[in-house]
């Protein structure tokens, strides 16, 4: 498989896993983090806004290697 068509198929995955998992964060954030303090509000929004990079990192890693020839 070339690099190209590696690079197609991870950025439909990408943009697939980020449209969901951004409806799962919004639920969890609308769910008891409202309730939370505001430090335990602070510290889940931010590891809600990263959390989404470490499932990502194989498949990226995936896309960005070159051909074998």
């Amino acid at each position: 498989m070339t690099q190209s068509h590696r690079k197609l198929i991870g950025t439909v995955a990408i943009l697939a896993f980020v449209c969901i998992y951004a409806l799962v964060a919004m639920a969890l954030a609308q769910g008891r983090i409202t309730e939370a303090p505001k430090l335990v509000q602070t510290i889940a929004y931010i590891a809600l806004g990263l959390a989404w990079v470490l499932p990502l990192l194989p498949l990226i890693r995936w896309m960005e290697r070159k051909d074998e020839r």
